[in-house]
């Protein structure tokens, strides 16, 4: 391709005062576009909840409006009908001003299904107007910076550009994780993506409403500067947020209280924190795990108890980390202390200590682990499989204790359950009022035979009536859902979300004279198979490795590198039917299923990240080849690459049928998805080439309009 003709294809704008040839190339372009796509929207999913109180819980609609927004990007820019500059700094500049001003939030209510934080947040209002008014600005967004992709698809061979635009989106994420590891906080992430503007309109061409653009990033910067001006510290998973209140350090998480820092002495403590101690008093636990050890108050009283020697293992490290910095009694300097950061699950699988105590000290999270997947950090810890793992490293005579604000009788009847099924004999349970409870399981329960314990004295297992509650399980590891269910506020924001999609789209094709016809069921298809499978891998790896933020970018970024791998067998080695590709990916999909994650819970690690790598990432790769096959010779890149957004966009509202079946259950629903892919194969080919065959008929020419200026 000629420079004119792609200048003419790209469509660059007639008031460019100056750009930069080594950013202008079609690769280039369309390698920063996919990585600013990426990067912005890891940096929205990881902003919005962060400041609306709840959208952490549905971030997997923020991902799905990024898909909508993508793909309706790609639509709307395919026609060259395009504004003289990208909307996209002005939109962001309203969403920021939104977002810090309204302080919008959403309360749910359900007694079938638990939000932790929600009692707490005094500043939660009923509005819900909220999901779809968020996603409604993300969608927005996502399109606006999307327009120049369509284009870009088409201005090189489609698996080409399917590669490079793979390769930028690997570069945002690695970008956006190596901020997040560092503890950057969001004026550095907003200073980075004005940059990536910035190199985009290098490449496009620079004009006179460049510094509108320009000038809308820069307050959007100055706006969130001023927000991060409190004094905020961000993790991983939180924005932090602490203050002094009397003679306590509280600490909020996105906005909602979750832990005090108290000394030992403090008598308004809770409870429960010492119910193990009275419950066998005089005895002595020299070796002690605390699994959620936070801020340190835990691990103060296992030492003040006695402990020789405590392990303390917490997934926060700006949490941990303000413990040591501003607890009273400085129990992480003691020497008796090993700090870990760490998942609770992950610590116990790859140790092999025996422990007198073990204690799960309020593993409440408030935030999912992905947004791709229904689960929140400690959702493995609760399980099960988890418990029998507790059991099988408590000492001869040990215990096992939790506790927390349980909220509903339910739940504790739940995990009473779930213990005893465990340990063979029935745990004792303390209560204190209506929503706070400790319990205790372990050889030392057991010895008890049903009496009381020495101490303190038990309470009955609360009966929650009917339902009874299904316990938790690696494969269905929802503590916090009485039965399996999809609560009537997720059906009725998938519902509108969906059908606001249905109508963007169809407003986008009628805007740009693209007919429906012209979007393609296989790559839709695709696209939803390929959400779902990409879950189950997501989940599957946090359970055998840990839920840890590090851990799902890890594996999201070698999702992204099967992907390159699959271009490149396709292009090195071209099959000519795709019938032994699917066959393959159906073998690979029938293993998986046969062979569930926790059966390659083995040891040593090296072997079980093998086996677990091959498992779930075959599933994975034969995907990729089926897709990168359809893809190269498809004729249409930006309608092909727009339906399988779109199909993704379905398969994140699919997701929720995990909540009905759990986990393992989605791998047929994905075998499903792609044999349907494979029946629309051969007649989406016959289509796609009729309508071409028609498009390209020769048509009076006109002038090339301008394409926005990033």
């Amino acid at each position: 391709m000629t420079s004119a003709e792609l200048r003419s294809a790209l469509g660059r704008p007639r008031a460019t005062i100056f750009s930069v040839p080594g950013l202008s190339s079609a690769p280039v372009r369309l390698f920063l576009t996919s990585g600013t796509l990426l990067f912005v929207e890891l940096l929205l999913i990881r902003w919005i909840p962060a400041n609306v109180t709840y959208i952490g819980f549905f971030s997997n609609f923020l991902l799905m409006a990024s898909f909508l927004g993508i793909g309706l990007g790609i639509l709307l820019g395919r026609r060259g009908r395009r504004l003289p500059f990208s909307p996209f700094a002005l939109l962001l500049l309203v969403v920021v001003g939104i977002i810090i001003r309204a302080q919008l939030n959403v309360q749910l209510n359900s007694q079938d299904e638990l939000f932790f934080g929600l009692a707490e947040s005094r500043s939660a209002d009923v509005n819900f107007l909220v999901l779809p008014l968020v996603v409604l600005l993300v969608t927005a967004l996502m399109a606006a910076l999307a327009l120049p992709l369509g284009p870009l698809l088409k201005s090189m061979p489609p698996l080409k550009a399917y590669a490079v635009d793979i390769a930028g989106s690997m570069a945002g994420i690695a970008g956006f994780t190596a901020l997040a590891a560092s503890g950057t906080n969001p004026v550095v992430w907003f200073a980075v993506a004005a940059v990536l503007l910035l190199l985009l309109a290098l490449g496009s061409g620079i004009s006179v409403w460049s510094a509108v653009s320009g000038a809308a990033m820069a307050a959007v910067v100055f706006a969130v500067g001023v927000q991060a001006g409190n004094g905020d510290d961000w993790s991983p998973y939180y924005r932090l947020t602490s203050y002094r209140l009397q003679s306590r350090l509280e600490i909020n998480v996105n906005g909602i209280p979750h832990q005090s820092i108290k000394s030992v002495d403090d008598l308004n403590r809770d409870e429960f924190y010492d119910q193990v101690y009275k419950w066998f008093p005089g005895r002595t636990y020299d070796n002690v795990l605390i699994v959620g050890a936070g801020s340190g108050t835990d691990t103060g009283i296992a030492l003040a108890e006695g402990a020789s020697r405590v392990e303390a293992v917490e997934i926060d490290p700006v949490i941990q980390q303000l413990g040591v910095d501003h607890h009273p009694d400085q129990p992480y300097a003691d020497p008796r202390v090993t700090r870990h950061t760490n998942d609770g699950r992950a610590f116990l699988r790859n140790t092999s200590t025996r422990y007198d105590l073990i204690v799960f000290a309020l593993p409440d999270s408030l935030t999912l682990v992905s947004t791709t997947a229904n689960l929140r950090l400690e959702s493995f810890l609760f399980t099960e499989e988890a418990f029998a793992s507790v059991r099988d490293h408590l000492s001869e005579d040990g215990v096992f204790v939790l506790y927390n604000y349980y909220r509903e009788p339910w739940l504790v009847e739940k995990l009473s359950s779930m213990l005893g099924e465990t340990f063979g004999s029935p745990p004792i349970v303390r209560l204190y009022g209506s929503v706070r409870a400790a319990i205790a399981a372990g050889p030392a329960v057991a010895a008890l035979n049903g009496g009381p314990p020495p101490g303190d004295a038990v309470d009955p297992i609360p009966e929650a009536g009917a339902p009874e509650p299904r316990p938790a399980s690696d494969d269905w590891p929802f503590l916090y859902l009485r039965q399996p269910f999809i609560a009537g506020y997720y059906l009725v924001a998938l519902a509108v979300i969906l059908a606001g999609a249905a109508a963007a789209v169809a407003l986008a094709a009628r805007v740009t004279d693209t007919p429906l016809r012209r979007f393609s069921p296989h790559f839709f298809v695709l696209g939803t198979a390929f959400l779902l499978l990409e879950t189950r891998s997501l989940v599957s790896f946090s359970l055998l490795f840990g839920t840890t933020w590090i851990v799902n970018a890890l594996a999201f970024f070698a999702i992204l590198a099967s992907v390159l791998l699959a271009i490149f067998v396709n292009a090195r080695f071209p099959i000519r039917r795709p019938t032994l590709l699917y066959a393959g990916l159906f073998i690979a999909i029938a293993i998986a299923f046969l062979l569930p994650p926790e059966t390659l819970l083995i040891d040593p690690p090296t072997l079980r990240y093998g086996l677990a790598a091959a498992l779930a990432f075959a599933p994975v790769f034969f995907a990729n080849l089926v897709f990168s096959y359809s893809f190269r010779d498809t004729r249409t890149a930006d309608m092909a690459f727009a339906s399988n957004l779109l199909g993704a966009m379905v398969g994140g509202a699919l997701e929720y049928l995990a909540l009905l079946t759990g986990y393992r259950l989605l791998l047929v629903v994905v075998a499903v998805l792609y044999a349907l892919a494979y029946l629309f194969a051969t007649r989406w080919r016959v289509l796609a080439d009729v309508d071409l065959a028609r498009e390209e008929q020769p048509r009076p020419e006109r002038a090339a309009t301008p394409e926005p200026a990033v």
